[in-house]
């Protein structure tokens, strides 16, 4: 059986070993860019686009959606802007601008206006 002096030393070597471990700086943050942000990331994302506004942003013919191929990426980004702040009229695209920061809708913005 460990005497109380004993219990109260090995306490307090656990309490400074914490206090050392602590005190160590957090490791630097990773010097890349985000995957989805480069190569085929932001066709990727902008698959949550395709059950609207068709594969690669063209809507079949008749479709009470705009198409998105071809758009500006200003313009994109300009719209998806309002859409996140609540300010244009929306059913569900409010919600979905949310989901998205402001670099990925960048990213599909370019990757729509690529589309021709």
């Amino acid at each position: 059986m460990k005497s109380p002096v004993s219990r109260a030393a090995a306490g307090l070597g656990a309490l400074a070993a914490g206090l050392a471990m602590a005190q160590q700086p957090a490791p630097p943050a990773p010097a890349f860019a985000p995957a989805h942000l480069t190569g085929s990331g932001p066709r990727n994302m902008a698959m949550a686009c395709a059950p609207c506004h068709g594969t690669q942003g063209k809507t079949a013919e008749g479709s009470p959606f705009r198409p998105l191929a071809g758009r500006t990426a200003g313009e994109t980004i300009e719209i998806m802007g309002q859409f996140k702040a609540g300010t244009r009229p929306a059913t569900v695209m409010h919600q979905i601008a949310k989901g998205f920061s402001d670099d990925e809708i960048a990213a599909i913005a370019a990757y729509f206006e690529s589309q021709r």
